[in-house]
């Protein structure tokens, strides 16, 4: 895990906003999206650099790349550019980092490549083949499994394997647009028999979502130590989740109809090498199972948990007419997940499964062990039955009509320049009432 001149905390841009304290995305930072102006038909990759986009199909951008990275660099979205490998990222980075520093000779021929992020609309950044969400946080599933299971919150299994579920790609979507409240079958109290039904217990996960870069041939497992070679970057992520769907459906084989629905991703893909200052070692209590060897690596134990700080905040229907702020509902550190990056890399794989490029992994909602770091209602609210306070005197114990939910990413270390993932958003719109219900 090399640092190299791109991580210079000293490093200024010629674009002043990118040098602004709490600037999400510096020079330091670079993250890519697929983007448009409002215009355009067509999507095209940009590099974020504080209030900028960095259009990199522009020729004079292209003019500054390898052939092939620049060949990439002109498709609507990532796929192309991820398959190229670590180091056609790392020479992207390096030499988008050399044009926009300040005293750069490029800067007037790279300033005709600049547009303002505020005249953008954003697609998916990859073409996503595969969506897995994994359950990495115990705190998370300890809380949850409490709600559900008294008798047994937490799984012998879950010390043991870097529990998933097999999600929906097709209903991923971009941050801003609205997710539409779902219906499905629900067992409601007192009730022998489910109704079909709106989901009454609507909510959100905060998480963060892993794209994966250069695949594995079919069969051939990814060495836990290789796997960070394999990780193109990360997004936010949130994976709303209907409760009460949920609730009924989720035994014998986990959740179907309470996660398919949407899933809210950022569009700006922070890569793997601008969270590298970011890096932490991760321990696990030493009366607990060390993980089976093959999720052993003394590299990753040395540096694998993310210390990227995930905060969810609310504006309600009310809010947003009398023109409150967003409230915050909780904040959380990825340092606390139980299980790595890596670990689920290598996981994923082992029985030979191949992963392509593009292809999304979900770290599962991200929980710390205070009660304000809880990255879902389910958890603050202990199931709905103690309702959250806002500050205009509203409550909640699951979303209504209306509730817009933002999730904000980003890491902070001594020694080093703040680094930004950006926002997801999402609206809830009521749903239609289900065509046969009962």
């Amino acid at each position: 895990m090399l640092l190299n001149e791109t991580h210079d905390p000293a490093l200024r841009s010629w674009v002043q906003s990118a040098n602004a304290p709490e600037a999400d995305f510096p020079i330091q930072n670079l993250p890519l999206a697929a983007f448009r102006t409002r215009q355009e038909r067509q999507f095209r990759i940009g590099a974020a650099i504080g209030d900028q986009i960095l259009d990199l199909s522009h020729p004079n951008v292209a003019a500054l790349l390898e052939p092939g990275v620049a060949r990439a660099c002109r498709d609507p979205v990532l796929n192309e550019l991820m398959a190229l490998g670590p180091a056609a990222w790392s020479h992207l980075r390096l030499n988008l980092s050399r044009a926009l520093r300040a005293g750069s000779d490029q800067q007037d021929r790279i300033a005709t490549a600049l547009i303002a992020q505020d005249r953008a609309q954003y697609g998916l950044p990859a073409r996503i083949g595969d969506f897995t969400d994994f359950y990495t946080s115990i705190h998370h599933a300890t809380a949850v499994g409490r709600l559900l299971r008294p008798e047994q919150p937490l799984l012998p299994n879950y010390k043991w394997i870097p529990i998933a579920y097999h999600g929906r790609a097709s209903s991923v979507r971009v941050s801003g647009e609205e997710v539409t409240r779902p219906a499905g079958q629900i067992k409601l109290p007192g009730s022998e028999t489910p109704v079909v039904t709106a989901s009454r217990k609507l909510d959100y996960e905060v998480e963060l979502g892993v794209f994966v870069g250069v695949g594995n041939p079919l069969a051939q497992p990814i060495p836990i130590e290789e796997a960070w070679n394999h990780v193109f970057g990360v997004v936010l992520l949130n994976d709303w989740s209907a409760r009460d769907i949920q609730a009924w459906e989720y035994q014998p084989l986990g959740p179907f109809l309470s996660k398919s629905f949407a899933t809210t991703i950022s569009p700006w893909v922070v890569g793997e090498e601008a969270l590298r200052p970011f890096r932490r070692a991760w321990t696990r209590p030493q009366q607990d199972p060390q993980p089976l060897p093959y999720l052993q690596d003394p590299q990753d134990q040395a540096n694998g948990a993310l210390d990227i700080v995930l905060e969810a905040t609310i504006v309600t229907t009310a809010m947003r007419a009398e023109g409150q702020p967003a409230a915050l509902l909780s904040r959380a550190s990825c340092r606390h997940a139980y299980w790595t990056i890596a670990q689920m890399v290598a996981h994923h794989t082992v029985n030979g499964c191949n992963l392509v490029a593009g292809d999304l992994l979900g770290t599962g909602t991200q929980s710390g062990p205070g009660a304000a770091e809880a990255g879902s209602l389910i958890e603050l609210t202990a199931g709905g039955r103690e309702p959250l306070m806002l500050p205009n005197d509203e409550r909640r114990a699951f979303l209504e009509d209306g509730d817009e939910i933002c999730l904000r990413g980003y890491c902070e270390r001594e020694g080093f320049v703040r680094t930004g993932l950006g926002t997801a958003t999402g609206r809830i719109l009521p749903g239609a009432p289900p065509m046969n219900p009962g």
